[in-house]
């Protein structure tokens, strides 16, 4: 497969969707990811509705999973292990995202899997990190959520109720991460001819993400509260006569261009709105006074208007019209390709585009073992053995 990992060889340990999606990522670039996974399956592949007769597939897990192969083996059999042994001899990365300490159990800790292959980058990914008072905990995207400030800052305005955001932020966020951090130590591999120990945490990576803009007030130290949360005010969905659209009026030219926009003289000349520090400290009047005015017009006239004026501007679609809408139809930013025994499925086509080594999409998610037989005949073993392993379920090959 081309793509700027091309050759690199991915051992993917990985359930459930932080480590998945990280791979995936890499297998989009080219990498060579054998999934590795238990007699049963990643149990994603069953994650709410299945969308095939045989119950393999999620569209959850068709998501986080094309382009890779299948290896389903019993980690805790003798036969298990000792496949994993050699694949480790060959990886050049490996991701897993147990609970820590189960690899040691298993024999295959970092430390001890890294003496044998110096050059393997060893990624450790988990939920709240490998220490501290809450390293045991069973973790999912929620609880992450719920620790990294993530339900404070969606809370509800008028009753301060903490809300989760609807998607899996979490798991998704630490996959780029991790990703991104997988890269880095290839290329400092390149340098150094060393592999390394990552640990990718999902509360770190939560509130590294949550930083910038989130916990403003508590950037400088002393002066934390000094000013008002810069998050308690409305969000910036308007409403129109037939719809929503948002738009931002950050600087003075864009703000100057709404009031334009709205066709009200006597807006532009309100003090309360007339610098970025002050429409930041009177945000709600000035969201609720953008409302007043939006709210008397359709969305399409809208836009026409703040395009006019050069204001950022958008529609707020409906996941449904995501698909036809005329900036993603223009990219070309979702593929469709066949997934047997599913059909035609959709997916967004990788989101860094490179001029050189294209990324693309490697392929359909693989079934359960699908290369287990080709995999293990390339470790050595002969077709007899493959099939004794088959038998006694340390192994499962379609």
């Amino acid at each position: 497969m081309s793509g700027p990992l091309a050759g690199v060889r991915v051992l993917d340990l990985t359930g459930v969707v932080s480590g998945p999606f990280a791979t995936m990522f890499l297998a989009d670039q080219g990498a060579d990811v054998l999934k590795v996974e238990p007699i049963g399956g990643d149990i994603t592949r069953r994650s709410r509705a299945n969308v095939d007769k045989t119950g393999e597939f999620s569209a959850l897990f068709i998501s986080s999973n094309r382009g890779k192969r299948s290896l389903s083996i019993d980690m805790k059999t003798d036969a298990g292990r000792d496949v994993l042994g050699k694949l480790v001899l060959e990886a050049d990365v490996l991701v897993q995202n147990f609970r820590p300490g189960t690899m040691e159990r298993l024999g295959l800790g970092p430390d001890e899997v890294r003496s044998k292959n110096p050059r393997l980058i060893y990624v450790s990914i988990s939920g709240v990190g490998e220490d501290g008072p809450y390293a045991k905990k069973r973790v999912y995207d929620p609880i992450v959520q719920g620790l990294s400030g993530f339900c404070d800052i969606q809370a509800q305005p008028v009753t301060n109720r903490p809300q989760m955001i609807r998607t899996i932020v979490a798991d998704k966020t630490t996959a780029v991460y991790a990703a991104q951090a997988i890269t880095a130590a290839l290329y400092a591999r390149e340098k150094s001819g060393r592999g390394q120990h990552i640990q990718v945490a999902m509360l770190d990576a939560m509130i590294a993400y949550l930083w910038p803009e989130g916990m403003m007030q508590y950037t400088v130290v002393g002066r934390e509260q000094t000013t008002s949360d810069p998050n308690d005010r409305p969000d910036l969905v308007f409403q129109t006569s037939d719809g929503y659209l948002t738009c931002g009026t950050i600087s003075d030219s864009e703000w100057q261009g709404f009031c334009r926009a709205t066709g009200d003289p006597e807006l532009a000349s309100d003090a309360r709105f007339a610098t970025p520090a002050s429409r930041s400290v009177n945000a709600t009047a000035r969201i609720n006074r953008m409302q007043d005015y939006i709210g008397r017009h359709s969305t399409a006239e809208w836009l026409a208007r703040l395009d006019a004026a050069d204001v950022p501007c958008a529609p707020i679609l409906r996941r449904g019209e995501i698909i036809a809408n005329e900036q993603v139809v223009a990219r070309g930013l979702i593929a469709e390709l066949e997934q047997p025994g599913v059909g035609t499925v959709r997916q967004p086509k990788p989101a860094a585009r490179f001029d050189v080594d294209a990324a693309a999409i490697g392929g359909p998610a693989p079934r359960i073992g699908q290369h287990s037989r080709e995999v293990l005949r390339d470790l050595g073993y002969g077709d007899a053995a493959i099939e004794q392993m088959i038998a006694e379920r340390a192994v499962r090959a379609v």
